[in-house]
């Protein structure tokens, strides 16, 4: 990631305990300017509780929250010229759409004539300029959601905070504003902090995923990076890999391992600082796994169909490798062979792709 130089959030050593639990704990971070980041994982892991304290909605127990190099961590909420988005939109029911939008700048002593314009732009970014005069109650979700993101967007903050933005609305409707947000995200530059626990969601939106686990960041990537080579097993499982296997590195040399797994050895080009005759977990994506017939001269694998699903565009197979039991993502293609359960197959993995994880 960027140098402190062009990151316009860094979080130091930064902490929220309650009693003897520590919620978040020693947490550092560096968000790069115009970026957006996403604070990803499951319930209880501290991603909602970091938002709040970066907002000031919680106090900090102990550590900084830096935006361009000033501690703002014992300023007030309304000092810290951040924008927030709620799930729950936090409209005011009584203000017209146009007076939502205002109110920020209201506060903030901008002349009536600027509020006017203001207003008017953030309401075209989002596509509602021709419903300024109506009122929450009379919007869909997708509409008030767009209204809390003018809203956040129209005070120019150096910091845009979402906390699950899209969770209170359908798929559909999710999926569409995801394309939105993103494009403005971009448009307007302002470094954005997400939180979420999907990680389509995630993947989608951001440049960077802080994957988060018992209030410590387990890893921080690109969403590409983060997916193709997770590096515990904490995030390989989080991220949805289903084959997550203990291994033994039989070799190893500058670029290459050569691993024990189901009673057969295998080649793997992530080395990630294991050593050989050391005990690891592997880990390896349905889709990065080739199912053919047993006789294909190619290594792999060998195993038996234990069930096969076409869901859709795919193939999903459950393959028995001696004791272990590997899920297959196969394309249906005009060309591709079926394989019915109980047919031997040989599994043939890209050793570009199968992840050694650390302890």
């Amino acid at each position: 990631m960027e140098n402190l130089q062009s990151s316009t959030l860094q979080l130091r050593k930064l902490t929220k305990r309650y009693s003897s639990f520590d919620a978040v704990r020693d947490l550092d971070l560096d968000v790069p300017s115009g970026s957006l980041l996403t604070l990803l994982g499951p319930s209880g892991c501290g991603k909602t509780t970091v938002l709040r304290m970066i907002a000031g909605f919680l106090n900090v127990t102990s550590g900084q929250i830096l935006v361009d190099g000033k501690d703002i961590s014992r300023s007030e909420p309304n000092f810290r010229d951040i924008g927030m988005v709620f799930q729950n939109y936090a409209l005011f029911p009584h203000m017209t759409v146009e007076a939502n939008v205002a109110f920020g700048l209201k506060m903030r002593g901008v002349t009536k004539e600027e509020q006017v314009t203001r207003v008017r732009e953030a309401l075209e970014m989002v596509q509602l300029a021709h419903l300024a005069d109506r009122y929450p109650s009379q919007l869909s979700g997708g509409q008030q959601q767009r209204v809390a993101l003018a809203r956040a967007v129209v005070i120019k903050p150096k910091l845009l905070l979402l906390d699950e933005p899209l969770g209170a609305l359908d798929r559909h409707l999710r999926e569409g504003l995801q394309f939105e947000l993103r494009e403005l995200q971009k448009k307007l530059g302002i470094t954005s902090i997400l939180v979420t626990h999907d990680q389509d969601e995630a993947l989608y939106l951001s440049d960077y995923i802080a994957v988060m686990n018992q209030g410590q960041i387990e890893q921080i990537d690109t969403p590409i990076a983060l997916y193709d080579k997770p590096r515990s097993e904490f995030v390989a499982r989080f991220l949805g890999v289903p084959n997550i296997f203990d291994a033994r590195i039989v070799s190893t040399d500058a670029h290459h391992a050569t691993i024990g797994l189901g009673g057969h050895t295998m080649p793997v080009s992530n080395m990630d600082g294991h050593a050989a005759g050391g005990e690891c977990k592997v880990a390896i994506r349905p889709s990065h796994i080739e199912v053919v017939r047993a006789d294909d001269g190619r290594l792999g694998l060998p195993g038996v169909v234990k069930t096969a699903h076409e869901l859709g565009e795919r193939v999903v197979y459950h393959v028995e490798v001696n004791d272990l039991k590997f899920e297959a993502n196969t394309p249906r293609s005009s060309n591709f062979e079926r394989f019915t359960v109980g047919h031997p197959v040989k599994l043939v993995l890209d050793p570009a792709h199968t992840v050694l994880l650390r302890a």
